[in-house]
This record gives C-alpha cells, structure tokens and sequence, in this order.
C-alpha cells in the first residue's frame, strides 16, 4: 500500500508543477485554443496540457521499475507487455501533440490508433475470452483481436469526444482510473494498479487547473493517451480476469462518453457527413443548451458517472446471471438520460433511416439509368442517334423538357426539342438550367433542360449532375 500512495501522490505533485511550465510552453510556442463556433470557451486558452498528464505518469510509472521490492519485480518479470505499452501510448500522444501545434487529419489519427492498438494484440495484450458466467465462458480466439483493436480505438476516441467542457474529460477519465485502480488491486493485478494510480494522480493535479474556469485544455495530446491507455489498461485486466466485470466496470464508468460516440457516429450517418466531421450535438452540448452553467454540466456528468460505477460495483459481488442484469439495467438508465436531454429521438432516427435508405435506392436507380443512357450514346454514329440517345436519357432521368439550340458561325438557328408525355408540369415543380458549350467546327450549342423536382431538389441536381457528365463523355455528333 505504501508504493500505492507514494506513485499516487508522487504525479498528483508532479503535475501540479509541471502543468505551470506547460502553459508558459504552450503561449510561448502559440498552442492556443481559440473560441470557435462549437466551443464553448469564450476566450483562448492553451491546449497541450496533455504533456503534465504524460510526463506526470509516466515518470512515476517507469520508476517502479527500479525498485527493489516485490512489486519492483513484477515489473521487470512483464517487461515485453510494459514496453509496448509505454511506446503505443507515447506514440499516440505524440500524434495528439502533432494534432494540436500543426493539426492533423482525422483518418490519419484514426489509421495511428489502429496501428498502435494492433501492436498490443501482437505482444499477447488481447481479450481472449469473456466470463459470463461461472459456466459460461466465451472463447473469442482470433476475433478477440478484433475486438481488442474495436474496444481500444472506441474508447480513445470516446474520451477524446468527451473533452468539451472544462475537466470534463480529464474528471471522467479520473474516475474510470480510480475504478480500474481499485479492480486490479482486488484482483492482484499489481501492474495495472500502479498504472492506473499513476494516471489518477497525475489527472488530480491537473484538475486544479482544467476546471471551470480552466487555465489549460488537455488537448488531443491529452485525450489521446488517456483514451489509449485506459482501454488498454481494461484489456490487460480483461486478461488476468475472464469475469465479465473486467471489462464492464469500465465501460460504465465511460458509458456517458461511449453512448455520446454512438450516437454522434449514428447522427452524422443519417445527416450524411463525414464519421470524423465535428459537430455541437454532444451531450454535454445538450445540457449546456438546456441552460446550464459549464460547472453545473461537468458536475452533474460526474454525479452519473459515480451512480454508474456505483451501481456497478454491485457486479463484483454477484454471480451468474444478477451481473449481466445490474449492467443492462445501469445502460438503460444511461440511455433514459440521453432521452430526457435530447440526444435520442426514436421517431426522429426512424425518420432519418427511412429518408436515408430511400435516398440511397433513388440514387441507386438514377445512376442505373445514367449507365443505361450511356450504353445508347455509344451506339450512336448519326446526329439523329445522338440526339435520340439525349431524349432517351431525358425520359429515363425524369425531365420535363430538353431542347438543343445549335449556332452556326453564319447565325442561323436549329433547335431540337424533346417534351416529356405527360401532360403539362407544373412549373413550381421543376428547375430550368442552361447548359452552353462549344461543339464541333464553326457550330456552338446550348442546352436547357426541365428537371422535374419530385420532392427532393437534392435528386434534381444528381440527375442534372449526370446528364452534364453524359454531355462531356459524349460529344455532339454534328452533320457540318
């Protein structure tokens, strides 16, 4: 207990010294967040405090290593895994830190997460089975190292999602070190709680400086390793431990965060924007939209998330199937919040899911009948195959009207025009463009084209989208 206390105070007092000399670095080197139109930060404020966090644990960290005791030794006997560790993480705190002084693209920091999760599973850092019960246990064989990569990735980008609000992510991640701290160390699983005080002491000092009103910002720097180094924290226990709890306390403890990354994963899907687009959806965000104060917000995520640890704790006393429904009944309530505040709407995602599946058939379709279209074009030899092939693509691509004007250099006229059978559209309902361009020789021509809207102007524009790129594959075949 006493090399408990000494790493855990030992980066508490670390970074209370070191996140100062941090902040002076991150004006000096201009490392400054400023207010933008998803912040909630009002003024600018530096944001690689991140580097307290590492350098507060890890020192205290590697020097348990050289000491002269049986945990000491323990170290040095798991000395493969601790080094893999130690680099992955570092690694993906130096892509943070990169992120936050030059910036980085989202799917290279997602492709570094990958990389370093996957060289864990290489080294024997992999969940191998799960304990459902004392009778059941799943054995996962090689998609256990799927679901290592799955789990490390979720959870490091869960907590970098999270950092929104001042020690919000760093008060979250605290408590889920505090939790797994406590796992390891009734489970004998010493290097895990060393790892995890460390992280905890290091979070603690930082905290007199990230909370409202916050002196520094963790940064991706900060998010990044806590995220990756937690999740593998989890695995590690998850190892020495098949009970389920090994796996689900964190979860709970992080389930505010993880729910958060699901349904921001699933609101852009229907939204239609990039998985890594930001946005100011969080829940966090909802809360703060209720009208809350920051302060108000962070302490009240903090109070769930004790409630789920809380509740959860009761798994560590309960056998077979009570465990599986104190953890069921903890995401309900979790989700029930999610509810209350806005950020799942049933109807709204139905809603979404059905106007996004018949998006996707509808563009499917129209891009049938564009390579249909396609097909007749390049049978054409003749002017009049030509332009039979262009109302046949207006006909299939649902158009009001087509018409062609050709110019010659003399200045006379020919127009061709194609009208849809049905009877006269309503004009409300259609787009009129002019689409002009060069032809062959001293002949120059000029399209207008009908698109019928069908309730989606995004639809019209696909289709005339299509049409143009038929116009440039296939020229005008022109008789002099």
């Amino acid at each position: 207990m006493k090399t408990y206390l000494i790493v855990y105070l030992g980066s508490a007092i670390l970074a209370l010294v070191i996140t100062p000399i941090v902040i002076n670095l991150a004006y000096r080197i201009k490392a400054i967040a400023h207010p933008g139109i998803r912040d909630v930060h009002t003024r600018a404020v530096p944001r690689i405090g991140g580097i307290a966090i590492y350098f507060s644990a890890i020192v205290l960290f590697v020097a348990v290593l050289f000491i002269d005791n049986g945990i000491g030794d323990i170290f040095r006997n798991n000395l493969l895994q601790l080094v893999t560790l130690f680099c992955s993480a570092t690694f993906i705190f130096l892509i943070g830190l990169v992120d936050d002084v030059k910036g980085l693209p989202a799917r290279f920091k997602f492709l570094a997460e990958l990389l370093a999760a996957g060289s864990l599973c290489l080294v024997g850092v992999r969940i191998s089975s799960i304990g459902i019960t004392e009778q059941w246990t799943f054995n996962l064989g090689f998609s256990g190292s799927l679901l290592t990569i799955l789990w490390i990735v979720g959870i490091t980008n869960a907590v970098n999602l999270s950092d929104g609000l001042d020690g919000l992510a760093s008060g979250i991640a605290a408590i889920t070190c505090g939790v797994i701290a406590v796992f390891a160390v009734l489970s004998g699983n010493v290097l895990m709680a060393i790892l995890m005080l460390a992280l905890l002491g290091s979070l603690t000092g930082f905290l007199f400086f990230n909370f409202n009103p916050a002196k520094v910002f963790m940064g991706d720097c900060g998010s990044l390793f806590l995220g990756f180094t937690i999740a593998s924290a989890s695995v590690i226990c998850a190892t020495k431990s098949t009970a389920l709890v090994a796996l689900a306390l964190p979860a709970l403890a992080l389930g505010i965060p993880i729910f958060d990354t699901l349904f921001s994963m699933l609101r852009r899907f229907l939204e239609r924007r990039g998985m890594f687009s930001p946005d100011r959806a969080h829940f966090h965000h909802r809360l703060v939209d209720l009208g809350l104060k920051q302060r108000h917000v962070v302490i009240i995520i903090y109070v769930m998330t004790f409630l789920s640890v809380g509740l959860g704790m009761f798994m560590m006393v309960t056998r077979n199937s009570d465990s599986l429904i104190i953890f069921f009944c903890i995401l309900l309530l979790l989700l029930l919040a999610f509810r209350v505040v806005g950020s799942v709407r049933l109807r709204e995602t139905i809603s979404g899911l059905q106007d996004k599946y018949r998006m996707v058939n509808q563009r499917r379709q129209e891009f049938m009948h564009f390579e249909q279209a396609q097909l007749h074009f390049r049978n054409a030899r003749t002017p009049e195959q030509w332009w039979a092939a262009i109302c046949k693509a207006a006909e299939e691509m649902d158009f009001a009207w087509v018409s062609l004007k050709t110019t010659k250099k003399d200045g006379s006229i020919n127009t061709s025009v194609w009208r849809t059978d049905n009877t006269s559209p309503d004009l409300s309902n259609v787009i009129v463009m002019t689409i002009p361009f060069h032809g062959n020789g001293e002949l120059s021509h000029e399209f207008e084209i009908a698109i019928l809207l069908n309730s989606s102007h995004e639809s019209a524009g696909h289709r005339a989208t299509l049409f143009n790129r038929l116009i440039d594959e296939h020229k005008v075949i022109s008789s002099g």
